[in-house]
């Protein structure tokens, strides 16, 4: 990367109280020292995302904002963490050549940056970090994710296996993200969906440095749900199949229930009563809710609401 060429590192952050100020001075060390060795430009920066924390992680950014390397914007309100990266990659695309997006938790190895800086220089316009192992997750965590990513594989959705959201992205793919009007957001999607040459730096991930996760179980549902409706209609055709074999079985039963009939056997049992009302009653309940996650979709997208609202900025 020529010396003239500014970085931008993008960081969303939510509750970040207790390890923005170590992440915000270890990133300017990083910066200075690529800056020294004449990689980035001096104007290269670091841009923060403050996602509505209800903590001081504002307040704290606020402190900051003396330094020229350390812009920051607030959201109006908390929308999730794909949308707070959004509003950065939207905010700082057009004053940096590439952004670099990690979370404040310090968890992705911010040396790797380097190699990411070297892929790029190469003409990759997308650099994936992708985590060699998740030795660092808890076996819930770790078996959860792994299923996850082969459901997204089976669902036909293009995903980068074991990559979340530590990438390096040029300003002509961020500019192109643009060009992405969906309301419901899943950027891991829609990187690779975009086709641009693209290439993979693998690296250890890192226990947090304080706080605890943000992401528990029920944003992981739901990231997991708006991942795989976001990109696939496999589950709407797996609706189809399911009728068409439910149909099969019900002329199985008509077929029976008719040859029972014609031999005088036709004495009521609770068995073959209470069974096929279980099982149909199961599988509408299970097509409604799978065409309702759908539908849900559909309502957002068409009321075209602000993916974002940015209330505050600094400098």
């Amino acid at each position: 990367m020529a010396a003239h060429t500014v970085l931008g590192i993008v960081i969303p952050c939510y509750n970040e109280e207790e390890v923005i100020q170590l992440c915000a001075e270890k990133m300017l060390q990083l910066l200075d020292k690529y800056i020294l060795s004449k990689r980035i430009s001096d104007q290269s920066f670091i841009g923060f995302v403050d996602d509505r924390s209800n903590d001081n992680t504002w307040q704290i950014l606020r402190g900051m904002a003396g330094s020229k390397r350390i812009k920051a914007i607030r959201l109006a309100s908390n929308r999730g963490h794909q949308y707070a990266l959004f509003a950065g990659l939207m905010e700082y695309c057009n004053l940096a050549d590439c952004l670099v997006s990690l979370d404040a938790d310090l968890q992705d190895d911010m040396e790797v940056i380097s190699d990411m800086i070297e892929r790029y220089e190469q003409g990759n316009q997308v650099v994936y970090g992708v985590r060699k192992r998740r030795m660092k997750d808890t076996s819930f965590k770790r078996i959860s994710a792994q299923g996850f990513y082969r459901m997204l594989k089976f669902f036909d959705a293009t995903v980068i296996y074991n990559h979340a959201d530590f990438r390096l992205t040029s300003r002509k793919v961020n500019t192109a993200l643009k060009d992405f009007p969906e309301v419901n957001l899943y950027l891991r999607g829609i990187f690779p969906l975009m086709g641009f040459d693209s290439a993979i730096v693998f690296y250890e991930r890192k226990a947090r440095m304080a706080g605890v996760t943000k992401y528990p179980v029920r944003k992981m549902i739901s990231l997991a749900l708006d991942g795989i409706t976001s990109f696939s209609t496999v589950p709407l055709r797996i609706i189809s199949i399911i009728g068409f074999f439910v149909f099969v079985f019900c002329v199985f039963l008509m077929g029976y229930a008719l040859l029972a009939y014609i031999q005088h056997k036709t004495i009521p049992g609770w068995f073959s009563t209470v069974l096929p009302f279980y099982f149909l009653g199961g599988i509408q309940i299970l097509c409604i809710g799978i065409l309702g996650e759908y539908m849900g979709k559909i309502y957002k997208e068409v009321k075209r609401r602000p993916r974002y609202i940015i209330d505050e900025r600094l400098p």
